[in-house]
C-alpha cells in the first residue's frame, strides 16, 4: 500500500485525505494545531459551561456555502452523520440578504429566485424603492457584467488579470452608493477582497457566480445547522479515522529534504522533538503564509513554480461572536453592513442552528448569537479612531458593537441594545503579544491584480510533491473552502496519475449561461485579430 503524508489538517488536507483513503492509500495527516479543520473549525469558549452543558461555541468566522460550491458539498455528502444521513444534510438554505445602512432603513433582498408572494413582495419593494444608485450607473454596471459574460477565457487572463475591479466598473467617478454597494459590496464583505486591488478576473467572475445564485431556485447561500465542528468537522475526522487515516496534532512541518528522485523526507517538530516523516508521496496542504518559508533554494530549484508564492498578498478576515440574552434574528441569511469602516457582515445563528439548541451551551441563558466577520482591519473605526489591527481585544469588541448599532438602530427603532449583550468572543487567532501591536495567526489570501503568475498548480515539478491550498490554481479562483477542496482533488488526481492508477476525482468548472457562449466565441475571434471586446451600449 502506497503511503501519503499530508501536512496541514484544514479543509484542503482533510479533503485530500478523504479522496486518498477511499482509493486505497495509507494516509497520515500532520497538523501543528491541537484541532483539525483549519479556518473552518469551531472552538469552545473555555470555562463558560455549567452543569451538563457545553462551553459556548466560537468560530474563526461564520461558515458560508455559496450556491456555486460543488466540490465541497459533494465531499460533505460522503461524510456520515447519524443513521442514513450525511453532513451535507446539515446545510440549510438562507432566503434573505439584509443590507443594513447608517441613517436609513435596511434593504431586505431575496437570496433566491422569488418563489412565493413574500419573496416577490420583497424583491419588488427593493427594486421600486431603490438603493440610492442613479439609474444611469445601474445600467453601466449591468453593461460591465455583460462584458464579463461575453469575454473569452483568453482575454480574461490576458487583460482582466491586470485590471482592478474598481477601475473595470469605473467606480472612481461614480456615486458613493455605487462605490459602497457595487464596487465594495458583497464580494468585499464575503471574501475580504478590496475592489481597488482585486483583479477583475477574480472579483468579477466570483461576483457573477454569487449573482447567479441569487437568481437560481436553490438560492445564493447555505449555512450550517450548528457549530461547524459539531455538524461537520468532527464527524469528518471520525469518518477518516474509521478509514484508517492517522492523525498527528501538534506536528509542524519544518523543512523538506530533497534527493535526485524528489522529496525524501519532511522534518516535523512535535513536543517530543524533531523527526523525519517518510512516504511515497508528500502533499503540502498548508496556507500560503506557512508554506512560503518552507520553499528553500533547493525546493525552488526543483519546483520553480513555487518560487513566487511569497509574493502573494494576504489580508485579515476574522470573526467575533456576541452572545445575547434575547435573540435578534435579523434577516434569514447574511446581513451586510454597507459602508461600515471595518466591512462587517453577520449571521444571527439561532434561527439556523436546529441541531444545536442554545440552551445546551454555557449557563443556558444565551438566547441568541450574532456571529460577525471583520474584513477590514486597516481603517479607523468609529469609537477610538484606530484601525482594528491597532486596537485591544476589548476595543475591537466595543467598536464592532458600535458599528452594528449605527447600522441597525435607525431612528427610534432599537434592534440591538447594550443591555441585551451578555459577552463576546474574538477569534483567538487574533493575538496581542505586547502593547505595540496585534498579530493574526491565520490571515486570508487575496488575489490582487497580476498575482496569478505566482500561483502554482497542484502538481509540482518535483515528482512526489503536491499542493492543496486555496492559493493553488483552480476553477474556484478565490480564497475559500471550495477552492481548498478543489485543489485537494487536483493534487489527488496528480498522485493517482503518478502512481499508475486510472482512477480520478471529479472536477467541475464554474457554470456560465450557455446563451452567452456564441458571444464568447466571437470575442475569441476578435482577440485573435487584435481587436478589443465589442462592448455593449445600454
Amino acid at each position: 500500500m502506497q503511503r501519503v503524508a499530508i501536512f496541514g489538517g484544514g479543509v484542503a488536507g482533510l479533503s485530500a485525505a478523504h479522496e486518498l483513503c477511499e482509493r486505497g492509500f495509507a494516509v497520515e495527516v500532520f497538523e501543528k494545531k491541537p484541532l483539525f479543520g483549519g479556518k473552518a473549525r469551531s472552538l469552545s469558549v473555555p470555562g463558560t459551561a455549567t452543569g451538563a452543558r457545553r462551553d459556548l461555541p466560537g468560530e474563526h468566522g461564520f461558515r458560508f456555502f455559496p450556491g456555486f460550491y460543488r466540490h465541497l458539498p459533494d465531499t460533505m455528502s460522503r461524510i456520515p452523520f447519524g443513521a442514513g444521513t450525511s453532513v451535507a444534510d446539515n446545510l440549510t438554505h438562507a432566503t434573505r440578504i439584509l443590507l443594513a445602512r447608517t441613517g436609513a432603513p435596511p434593504i431586505d433582498l431575496p437570496a433566491r429566485l422569488p418563489r412565493d408572494t413574500q419573496d416577490w413582495t420583497i424583491a419588488l419593494h427593493a427594486m421600486l424603492t431603490g438603493i440610492g444608485i442613479p439609474d444611469d450607473e445601474v445600467l453601466y454596471f449591468i453593461e460591465r457584467l455583460l462584458v464579463l459574460l461575453t469575454t473569452c477565457p483568453k482575454r480574461r487572463l490576458r487583460e482582466y488579470e491586470g485590471i482592478s475591479w474598481w477601475n473595470f466598473i469605473g467606480a472612481a467617478t461614480r456615486s458613493l452608493p455605487y462605490q459602497t454597494m457595487l464596487a465594495q459590496g458583497l464580494t468585499r464583505s464575503l471574501v475580504a477582497l478590496r475592489a481597488e486591488e482585486g483583479s477583475t478576473r477574480t472579483v468579477g467572475y466570483t461576483l457573477l457566480q454569487l449573482f447567479a445564485g441569487i437568481i437560481s431556485p436553490d438560492g445564493f447561500d447555505r449555512l450550517l445547522t450548528g457549530p461547524t465542528s459539531e455538524v461537520w468537522i468532527g464527524p469528518w475526522v471520525e469518518y477518516l479515522k474509521s478509514r484508517n487515516v492517522v492523525f498527528h496534532s501538534g506536528a509542524m512541518a519544518v523543512s523538506f529534504g530533497l534527493s535526485a528522485a524528489g522529496v525524501d523526507g519532511v522534518v516535523v517538530e512535535t513536543a517530543a522533538g524533531r523527526g523525519t516523516v517518510r512516504a511515497d508521496y508528500y502533499l503540502a496542504a498548508l496556507p500560503v503564509e506557512v508554506m512560503s518559508p518552507l520553499i528553500s533554494p533547493d525546493v525552488a530549484k526543483g519546483a520553480p513554480s513555487l518560487a513566487g508564492i511569497g509574493r502573494l498578498e494576504k489580508r485579515w478576515m476574522n470573526g467575533i461572536q456576541f452572545y445575547l440574552r434575547t435573540d435578534v434574528p435579523l434577516g434569514y441569511g447574511h446581513t451586510v453592513y454597507t459602508g461600515s469602516p471595518w466591512a462587517l457582515t453577520s449571521i444571527s445563528q439561532k434561527q439556523f442552528w436546529t441541531n444545536a439548541p442554545l440552551e445546551d451551551f454555557g449557563t443556558g441563558t444565551v438566547g441568541g448569537i450574532l456571529s460577525v466577520d471583520i474584513s477590514e482591519w486597516e481603517k479607523p473605526g468609529v469609537l477610538f479612531g484606530k484601525p482594528a489591527n491597532a486596537c485591544t481585544a476589548d476595543e475591537i469588541a466595543k467598536d464592532v458593537w458600535a458599528q452594528l448599532k449605527l447600522h441597525l438602530n435607525i431612528g427610534a427603532g432599537i434592534v440591538i441594545d447594550d443591555s441585551n449583550l451578555l459577552s463576546w468572543f474574538l477569534d483567538p487567532d487574533i493575538e496581542f503579544p505586547n502593547q505595540s501591536g496585534v498579530s493574526n495567526q491565520e490571515p486570508l489570501l487575496v488575489n490582487t491584480i497580476n498575482s496569478l503568475q505566482y500561483r502554482p498548480d497542484a502538481v509540482t515539478e518535483i515528482p512526489n510533491l503536491f499542493l492543496a491550498s486555496d492559493y493553488v490554481r483552480t476553477f474556484t479562483d478565490v480564497a475559500c473552502m471550495e477552492a481548498a477542496n478543489e485543489a485537494a482533488r487536483r493534487a489527488v488526481n496528480g498522485i493517482l496519475a503518478r502512481s499508475g492508477s486510472s482512477a480520478s476525482v471529479t472536477l467541475w468548472p464554474l457554470k456560465e449561461p450557455d446563451v452567452f457562449a456564441p458571444f464568447r466565441e466571437y470575442d475569441q475571434v476578435r482577440l485573435s485579430l487584435g481587436l478589443p471586446h465589442a462592448s455593449f451600449a445600454l
